[in-house]
């Protein structure tokens, strides 16, 4: 381990000719680099130092992957950074290369984790009751439904891990049979299904939104315990409603049935192979593709290794690695699916007269990450090394084992819903600024990418990866500590989201007019 006092930098690659700043606090003006150049300015932790002259126009490389060109005469020692770097065009999506698939990893047996095993074979991490809508006319109704269930109900059910409401921003004021309305659809329809909810499915409606419960959930759309009826709905506006009190008796009334289901439940011992894993980054910097991406790139592969699901998205965020995935397709279907995917994605943001480069925010600039082409070659190795098995759109739901990848917008939340729409039921997310994020519907493991995030953040960061910068632990090391990390959760250890009992609301992408 290096002493705190050493100036430390990371250069990814031989060739590439930045190195990035591991300091706390940064570097100041004069320091010499061991074995590279002395600094003519300050350099702030995480960002880019030139290690040779790069007169205006030269090719900056990072990763030994082109992410910009210099605007402007940086001399050796001087400090990279957005203002300072022309960010280069997409990738074409025309003349990718073919698939050129790396081997399937060696399988991994002999571990498990303790699981809710559902009807449909289907396998949980939570034991919880979820409620979801039809319209967010209802949003009210049921967070004060909600809230009776846990004081009044929850105390009688101690096998149930608690109950959360599936509200959205959805169901009624949308052009409802547009081409792209398919999209929310489905997506509200399949969070329903998720596993950690055990097929009790429990739908509140207000009554006269376009978004009506047979449309949602048409027979046979999602498993439900007891295949002798569909779904129990709650519509508020039925005659036999007569004050608020009496739509709150006929939630918690149908909830103990539910309840009662799913109280009977109990954890068994279920095979690796059972896991629906989804892997995000938020709030990043120019370590997450140094420390926490990587280490979860290699608990990837060991999942996959092991026949689970493993689940990587952001469409933006791997725009510009588009070459890499294509040619790590499983198969030239795959590699078609991925550009059909990316292709769509392009086209809906020209709709919105924007493109990839809206992504990258403040915080990511503030932390190292000069543009979109820089932080993509960070959050693609989330994705481990093995070759890309399917391709799901935006709301579907997964349906083979392997790695795959989940075309989803970059948002935070946007992602996670569309991953749990997909079936997750356990989430790994790293970040390097910091974010408070969760979900209430499955278990979400933060990974820091800095010590001193890990420090500062010492009860909402999970794992911290900042040790590999340190040199206190290798990404193997990490990623094994995250892989065994990942079975306790989903065996019942809470996180530290699950223990403050924070989480996000769930975002609809919706890409189809409002009316």
């Amino acid at each position: 381990m290096n002493a705190p006092d050493t100036p430390r930098t990371i250069r990814i690659h031989p060739d590439d000719n930045v190195a990035v700043v591991v300091n706390d606090g940064g570097l100041p003006a004069g320091t010499a680099l061991p074995g590279g150049p002395t600094l003519v300015q300050t350099v702030p932790q995480g960002h880019k130092v030139a290690l040779a002259d790069l007169p205006a126009g030269t090719v900056v490389r990072r990763y030994n992957v082109v992410i910009g060109h210099t605007a402007v005469d940086i001399p050796a020692g001087g400090w990279v950074n957005e203002q300072r770097l022309v960010m280069p065009e997409a990738r074409s999506l025309q003349g990718l290369p073919a698939p050129q698939p790396p081997a399937d990893l060696p399988p991994l047996e002999g571990h498990s984790f303790q699981g809710y095993r559902n009807a449909d074979g289907s396998v949980g991490t939570r034991n919880l009751l979820a409620v979801t809508t039809t319209v967010q006319c209802v949003a009210g109704v049921l967070e004060f439904a909600v809230e009776r269930i846990k004081k009044d109900l929850l105390p009688h059910y101690p096998n149930v891990d608690g109950v959360v409401g599936l509200t959205h921003s959805y169901g009624c004021g949308v052009a409802i049979d547009a081409p792209d309305a398919i999209i929310p659809i489905r997506t509200v329809r399949n969070l329903a299904s998720n596993p950690n909810f055990g097929g009790e499915v429990m739908v509140l409606s207000l009554g006269c939104e376009k978004l009506q419960p047979e449309r949602l959930l048409p027979p046979g759309s999602i498993p439900i315990s007891d295949q002798r009826q569909g779904p129990d709905v709650v519509v508020l506006q039925d005659e036999k409603h007569v004050g608020f009190m009496s739509m709150i008796d006929s939630i918690l009334t149908q909830a103990k049935t539910h309840l009662e289901r799913l109280n009977r439940r109990q954890r068994t011992t279920c095979p690796v192979s059972e896991l629906v894993v989804g892997v995000q980054c938020g709030g990043s910097d120019a370590f997450s593709g140094v420390t926490a991406n990587p280490a979860v790139g290699f608990a990837t592969d060991l999942l996959v290794r092991a026949g689970a699901t493993v689940m990587f998205s952001e469409n933006t965020e791997v725009r510009d690695a588009v070459d890499q995935l294509t040619r790590r397709a499983a198969t030239q279907a795959v590699a078609d699916a991925i550009v059909r995917e990316l292709g769509w994605y392009d086209a809906y943001l020209a709709r919105g007269q924007a493109d990839r480069s809206a992504n990258t925010t403040p915080g990511n600039k503030k932390g190292g990450l000069s543009n979109i082409a820089e932080k993509a070659m960070g959050s693609i190795v989330k994705s481990g090394n093995g070759p890309i098995h399917g391709v799901i759109g935006p709301g579907e739901k997964v349906n083979r084992k392997g790695l795959i990848f989940a075309a989803t917008p970059a948002s935070d939340f946007i992602c996670g819903t569309l991953q749990l729409a997909a079936g997750m039921t356990l989430h790994v997310f790293t970040t390097g600024r910091g974010t408070p994020y969760g979900l209430a519907e499955c278990p979400v493991i933060k990974v820091a990418t800095r010590n001193d995030l890990a420090r500062r953040w010492h009860d909402l960061m999970d794992i911290n990866a900042g040790r590999i910068a340190s040199g206190e632990a290798t990404i193997d090391e990490l990623g094994w500590e995250l892989f065994h990390r990942m079975l306790a959760v989903a065996s019942g250890e809470k996180t530290w989201a699950e223990k403050w009992g924070l989480h996000n609301d769930l975002v609809l992408f919706n890409p189809a007019p409002i009316t």
